[in-house]
């Protein structure tokens, strides 16, 4: 490989098929959509548990790249020790705030795919994630397995899902994906190329969602970390032992010398109107008024 001209940029060539169209073996040369951006450091006087540095990757999403080896091997773009934490299923009352709160306590940045209609339910949780400065993708509308759907309604559960998102938010969201269950249909893989959507599949899946103590998710993430050194972590925002592990599980990779690296997009996801509609007559009801219940109810002894 030839020396990297800047210590902050890595682009690392691979081949890869030019569309799904193409016929097997015509290949060209493409450059990696990652950019590593400079690291930032915890503002001096910053909490004491703050980790010591961490890494921003500017994902270029142009053509729906792929990333996380459970399903996808062209980008492998984290160093040694270097982790990526992901949440999925969220916005959740009580456990995606207990999240942020960790996060937050350990300076660090994740990425969150959450549901369309959780989003619905509770924009309020997710416009919290979007104002501390994290990642937001998305994950569907209803969390269908889109392989056993047809394309027109795996397609609607994406776009519906993404215009969710991006509705609760009230700002940019991220053109990150990631499949329910990890099944990814083909057709839909090609869609989301179509649509520049970037892939998340994972290189560790905590499998939180079977686990009811939260020493249960730190061992099972703490374990997998030891074996593969780096990698995207999929956990649960949903999930409660999750959200209870997540202190002592940063502790830990702190202790053991690992690095949270934050994933940000090239450019804003572009949601469809058609889908934006949608959403809008799903939550036809809703009033300007974006505070919460206990801000407008007020019980009086």
């Amino acid at each position: 490989m030839r020396p990297l001209p800047k210590p902050w940029l890595r682009v690392r060539p691979f081949q890869r098929r030019r569309n799904p169209q193409d016929p097997p073996g015509r290949l060209f040369h493409h450059r990696s959509p990652l950019r590593r951006l400079s690291p930032t450091r915890p503002d001096v006087g910053a909490a004491p548990r703050c980790l010591e540095s961490r890494a921003v990757v500017e994902i270029d999403t142009t053509g729906g790249p792929g990333f996380g080896f459970e399903h996808f091997k062209e980008h492998d773009f984290l160093r040694d020790k270097e982790v990526v934490l992901t949440f999925d299923d969220g916005p959740w009352p009580h456990n995606t705030p207990a999240v942020l709160a960790a996060l937050a306590a350990h300076c660090v940045k994740a990425t969150f795919f959450p549901i369309g209609k959780h989003a619905i339910w509770h924009p309020e949780l997710l416009k919290q994630v979007a104002q501390a400065g994290h990642t937001i993708g998305s994950h569907t509308w209803s969390h269908a397995d889109l392989s056993k759907k047809s394309p027109e309604e795996a397609k609607r559960e994406i776009e519906v899902g993404a215009s969710a998102v991006h509705m609760a938010v009230g700002g940019p969201t991220a053109p990150f994906f990631r499949f329910p269950a990890l099944r990814h249909p083909p057709e839909m893989v090609t869609y989301l190329g179509q649509r520049s959507i970037a892939i998340f599949s994972c290189d560790m899946d905590s499998i939180d969602f079977t686990m009811r103590k939260p020493e249960q998710v730190i061992r099972s993430v703490m374990t997998k970390l030891a074996k593969h050194g780096k990698g995207i972590i999929l956990m649960h925002d949903f999930q409660r032992a999750t959200a209870e592990a997540l202190p002592e599980l940063l502790n830990q990779l702190k202790a053991n010398g690992y690095k949270i690296v934050h994933m940000v997009p090239k450019v804003s996801l572009q949601t469809i109107a058609d889908y934006d509609e949608i959403i809008t007559k799903e939550n036809k009801l809703a009033t300007v008024s974006a505070r919460p219940t206990s801000s407008v109810v007020r019980s009086i002894p």
